[in-house]
């Protein structure tokens, strides 16, 4: 099965991803983006949950096939994390950011063992940073790192460059190609709209691709990717 277009088209339908390039969403990099996926909606349907835990099992079979943990980065992997562990019937944990301050100030919740191999699940990858701080954590505690799996990744050169620093690999379920592509196709985009995207990705840094604001400062544009779907 095409794991990659099938899960590209579920975000599209719920309304998971949002463009609004005249008022960018910032990320927690500073980086603004025109595009935003919110990867925590496709817990709210069942179907899309569904195809997304059986793209995540599929994948980890295929790239990670010794996996003895599922740990997943919190908060947005851990319940994709516990999905998985589920059906895969292996031992599940999560990361925290940094260690908790007041009770046994663990940064770990679960059991990972040295030398246990483990795979990290978060949402989505932007640039890479906060699910290798993750990795980190776990490696020091002891894990063998597999490596990380994700729903969406926005194919940055930056994560490319973090990933294959740390000598992590990464595998997504699918990516900002193929999602605005097909979003496209389906007519949800115009090409004008894909060409502005494809001048982010080119140099997210750079503004240059942002249009001009329309001197009717009233009007404002949102478009999400799904909403002609209802």
């Amino acid at each position: 099965m095409d794991y990659n277009k099938l899960i590209a088209e579920q975000l599209l339908k719920i309304n998971a991803v949002v463009l609004s390039p005249e008022d960018p969403f910032t990320w927690a990099s500073g980086i603004k983006s025109p595009v935003y996926c919110d990867n925590r909606l496709t817990l709210a349907y069942p179907d899309v949950r569904g195809d997304v835990i059986d793209a995540f099992v599929a994948l980890i079979k295929e790239n990670y096939p010794d996996a003895e943990v599922i740990a997943g980065t919190a908060t947005a992997g851990i319940p994709h994390a516990a999905l998985i562990a589920e059906k895969m019937n292996l031992p599940m944990a999560y990361i925290r950011s940094s260690a908790k301050s007041h009770g046994r100030k663990k940064q770990i919740e679960g059991i990972i063992n040295p030398r246990q191999k483990t795979v990290v699940i978060d949402d989505l990858i932007s640039t890479g940073g906060s699910v290798l701080t993750a990795v980190h954590a776990a490696e020091e505690a002891g894990a063998e790192i597999l490596g990380v799996a994700a729903i969406f990744t926005y194919q940055l050169p930056q994560a490319s460059t973090n990933f294959t620093q740390e000598k992590i690999q990464l595998h997504t379920l699918t990516d900002f190609d193929t999602l605005i592509h097909l979003a496209e196709q389906q007519g949800k985009i115009t090409g004008t709209q894909l060409k502005q995207l494809k001048q982010w990705y080119a140099d997210p840094t750079s503004e240059d691709w942002r249009r001009k604001r329309n001197k009717r400062k009233h009007i404002r544009f949102i478009f999400s990717l799904g909403a002609s779907l209802h």
